[in-house]
């Protein structure tokens, strides 16, 4: 099978159900950020993380492929590969996990530290720009609710973990200084 189709050479690409829309169309866009994200996470995952970050990462690159998967079936009465809200509750699960094992907040602080944290930083910008971009979607096209649910949780994930890996790495935190 080869890797081009030229079928999209006009502009166009397929969505599931044999739907054809404009590459520009706000749900093509809103996938591609999510597949940028999960782009992004792979390099992170490239470093050497504690066993529990690296399965859970890599378990939010599956997710995150099912988001892409779901953002592109328009039909919402085809339930299958839909973001859940188990999905959603396992993220706040591993926020509330890895929270424990931080020092609570008293100031903003700055990506850095730890070049996994740097990145999982960055991968978190990523995640808010995608979150954005599907709720400006869900304005117009009727989407599942859990993806926005999901995205948000991500980032707040992500947040803290890059908190934990430098933690976990004797890093501090970089403080906002004003």
């Amino acid at each position: 099978m080869k890797i081009y189709t030229k079928t999209g050479d006009r502009g166009d690409t397929g969505l599931q159900g044999n739907l054809r829309i404009a590459k520009s169309h706000s749900r093509i866009i809103s996938y591609g950020m999510v597949d940028e994200a999960n782009a992004a996470l792979g390099i992170v995952l490239v470093n050497s993380l504690d066993d529990d970050i690296t399965k859970i990462l890599t378990n939010i690159q599956n997710d995150l492929f099912l988001v892409g998967a779901d953002l592109s079936n328009p039909n919402l009465a085809d339930i299958k590969n839909r973001v859940t809200s188990d999905m959603v509750e396992r993220l706040e699960h591993n926020i509330d996990k890895f929270e424990s094992e931080l020092v609570p907040l008293t100031n903003f602080i700055l990506p850095g530290g730890d070049i996994a944290a740097a990145q999982l930083h960055y991968v978190r910008t990523v995640v808010r720009r995608a979150e954005t971009q599907v709720v400006q979607l869900s304005e117009k096209d009727e989407i599942n609710s859990n993806c926005i649910k999901y995205l948000n949780r991500l980032s707040d994930l992500f947040f803290v973990m890059g908190r934990l890996i430098n933690k976990r790495k004797n890093k501090d935190d970089i403080i906002w200084k004003i």
